[in-house]
């Protein structure tokens, strides 16, 4: 059976609802609740908290990249917890504005469709009663999106609070909880959002830490009282088709990138996982069938990776007669150069002729839709892929042969095309700047 669910979301990004619902995970787990964790929308830093809090791995659900069936498969995934908990992206009702495979990415979509009543993350700093005419918007704005109730962020006093507790009396909306101001429970954030979960070397003290604090200041019993589902059963699993039978996959803090239902599906397929670090010099292991650099901060290791000569020199064989891809700082990795913020040029693999650089920050971001002219590892040529860009890198060279026709959510092609270059021995290898999320059907 499938648990009943909430959606903690907000009116927009920077409203607290990461150090709500990892405050909820870590206390609901203290407290012997097994919840099961998902993010809505692209992002592929989140989850990782989200599993490190409550112990059961997060998948990303996205309603414009991902179809109805998907997403029905995904939360199959909490079978066997008591909650479900979502964490929204952005605002609530943000999204694109030609809805893609079941929505335009909203967080509001995946609410709808899994009938989640939502918690309302409110940033109260500056307001006080007023506050009750954003909650009451939130409420009537969308009439298949439930709204449980919210928490109160940021609350200066005891006084503050009672002021907008009298707002949210006066609309008939239920407050859940109330955050006072503290910022040591704060994450670190760079110029992707947080840092990632692999790089908090203090992650248990700062979990440890929101679930005291929100075990203090939320009424969980009311809010998972006010979960429901309408998805009863977990329906089938879709199969995703892995890249190759065994992957040479790089995961280090320069590659730590690839979405959660990506590897489990290639793992339920059969495939074999084979993990090694460029920065700690490591080649692919050379019995794989294919290499995949996912995406993460090249940039950030760009020295270390340009004198990582067995990484580059086992790659390098590798690209002979097998097929290694890239993804966004994967990508960038296996171009020619990286030049970062300070303007110094880095050697990377050299295997495509990609110049990247750092030094003036262009930022591209948004969904991306690809018709392939070459197929890519478990992809075949004409494929449609959907997926994700975010980065900040200005692309100086982009020589080879382009691997896809990309555009953005509103149909408009973009310059990014990805790369694909072939090698004597039978080789290839392929790049692009976004992150692959689904095949469209």
């Amino acid at each position: 059976m499938i648990p009943p669910g909430l959606m903690i979301s907000a009116p927009a990004s920077g409203s607290g609802k990461t150090t709500l619902m990892l405050g909820l995970l870590a206390a609901l787990r203290a407290q012997g609740v097994t919840v099961q964790p998902f993010k809505s929308g692209p992002d592929y830093i989140d989850p990782a908290f989200h599993t490190a809090a409550s112990g059961r791995a997060s998948f990303n659900l996205d309603s414009w990249s991902m179809d109805r069936i998907l997403l029905d498969s995904l939360v199959g995934n909490a079978t066997g917890a008591d909650l479900i908990l979502g964490e929204g992206s952005m605002g609530l009702f943000d999204g694109v504005a030609i809805p893609g495979a079941s929505g335009n990415g909203a967080s509001a979509d995946i609410a709808a469709m899994m009938g989640w009543p939502v918690v309302l993350v409110l940033d109260v700093s500056g307001a006080a009663q007023s506050v009750a005419a954003t909650a009451l918007g939130f409420k009537t704005m969308r009439p298949d999106v439930t709204l449980a109730g919210v928490v109160l962020n940021r609350v200066a006093s005891p006084r503050h609070e009672t002021l907008v507790r009298t707002g949210m009396e006066a609309v008939g909306i239920k407050v859940l909880g109330a955050l006072p101001r503290r910022t040591e429970i704060e994450m670190p954030e760079r110029h992707l959002g947080l840092v990632q979960a692999g790089e908090q070397e203090n992650l248990p003290q700062i979990l440890a830490e929101a679930a005291a604090f929100v075990a203090a200041n939320v009424d969980i019993n009311a809010l998972r009282a006010a979960a429901s589902s309408t998805l009863q059963s977990a329906p089938p699993a879709v199969r995703v088709t892995p890249p190759g039978n065994r992957i040479a996959l790089a995961q280090d803090n320069a590659f730590a990138f690839v979405y959660p239902h990506l590897l489990e599906g290639w793992r339920a397929a059969g495939a074999e996982i084979l993990p090694f670090s460029p920065l700690a010099d490591q080649a692919p292991d050379a019995s794989a069938d294919v290499c995949w650099l996912p995406g993460g901060y090249p940039e950030l290791h760009a020295g270390k990776l340009a004198a990582a000569e067995i990484f580059r020199n086992g790659l390098t064989t590798f690209a002979q007669t097998k097929h290694v891809h890239g993804e966004c700082g994967g990508y960038m990795a296996l171009g020619a150069g990286l030049v970062d913020k300070e303007g110094t040029r880095h050697q990377m693999a050299g295997l495509l002729g990609l110049e990247t650089s750092f030094a003036k920050r262009k930022m591209h971001l948004g969904y991306r839709k690809a018709d392939l002219h070459s197929a890519i590892p478990g992809h075949p040529a004409r494929a449609r892929l959907r997926g994700h860009e975010f980065h900040y890198a200005t692309i100086l060279a982009e020589p080879d042969a382009p691997l896809a026709q990309v555009t953005d959510s509103n149909d408009t092609e973009t310059p990014e095309t990805g790369s694909v270059k072939r090698f004597e021995g039978g080789g290839t290898v392929t790049g692009t700047f976004f992150h692959m999320i689904s095949e469209a059907p």
